[in-house]
């Protein structure tokens, strides 16, 4: 089993992102899994300088080591044009011109058209209408017809989140994915370009969002508030009783390894079944 952890560097990690690495952390370890972390930092203009650092630190504070060398997104550049390259022989893309306020009104229709190279443009897959169906490992059935021909590459040059995670995960050889719930409606398309590609899909396990009072998801967005690194073992001990892993009161006190250790002996992720956000 092989999990990883995919933060962007546009911040600190937040309550809500150390949860979800907790949450693949456990998940991998209990299975004697790879734990792996990349850094998804092909959103350039949202990069903040020193975030990365920043993340791994965090991740160490709490005991949350991966396996092997941090994979950067920035480093993989050519694994992406390749692709593209593949895709454009097979007349499997298109550019398209359209802009966010074109297409508030009406769909793009660039799929048949001729776009000047003078002008700047995306790159978008040429989907089939097909229904992609998969079982996620707490949200259960899911079924979702892929209508949209979705972007690939941006005007900006910058590869398509979209894009990117499925040769990146097939790049690690992950084969189960966790992470938010909010990301769930992502995933078919990302099951349509694994079956493009002919690519093995990895599983997905969908874990619930954590939206504060309001019922607002935790992010950087919202300006959630980087984690506390001064006490990690009350955090910790909090985060498994947000996963519903009912620690018994004495952990509090333990340090982050025994928390961590007792955390794999007693994962069970069933205990999140059909749940999709806590509030806090």
């Amino acid at each position: 089993m092989i999990g990883r952890f995919a933060p962007s560097p546009t911040g600190a990690l937040h309550l809500g992102s150390l949860y979800t690495a907790l949450a693949s952390f456990l998940q991998a370890r209990s299975q004697q899994g790879k734990w792996l972390l990349r850094i998804d930092d092909l959103d350039t203009p949202r990069n903040i300088q020193g975030a990365v650092s920043e993340i791994l630190k965090t991740l160490e504070t709490f005991g949350l080591y991966w396996d092997h060398e941090v994979m950067y997104q920035s480093q993989c550049l050519k694994m992406y044009q390749d692709a593209l390259h593949d895709l454009h022989k097979q007349q499997l893309i298109y550019a398209c011109s359209c802009s966010r306020k074109d297409l508030i009104n009406t769909a793009c229709n660039c799929r048949n058209k001729t776009i000047s190279p003078d002008i700047l443009y995306a790159l978008r897959i040429k989907v089939d209408h097909q229904v992609i169906s998969f079982t996620d490992g707490l949200q259960g059935e899911v079924s979702q017809r892929v209508d949209d021909d979705f972007v690939l590459k941006r005007k900006d040059d910058i590869i398509a989140y979209q894009f990117a995670v499925v040769l990146d995960d097939d790049q690690q050889q992950v084969n189960q994915v966790v992470r938010g719930f909010d990301l769930l409606q992502e995933t078919p398309k990302q099951i349509y370009l694994h079956q493009l590609l002919d690519l093995p899909c990895p599983s997905y396990i969908h874990v619930p969002i954590i939206v504060d009072a309001q019922g607002y998801k935790l992010s950087k967005q919202t300006r959630a508030s980087a984690v506390n690194l001064n006490k990690p073992q009350q955090l910790i001990f909090y985060l498994l009783k947000l996963l519903q892993q009912n620690p018994p009161n004495e952990l509090e006190q333990a340090t982050v390894q025994e928390q961590l250790t007792w955390g794999i002996a007693n994962w069970s992720i069933e205990r999140l079944k059909n749940v999709q956000q806590i509030r806090i």
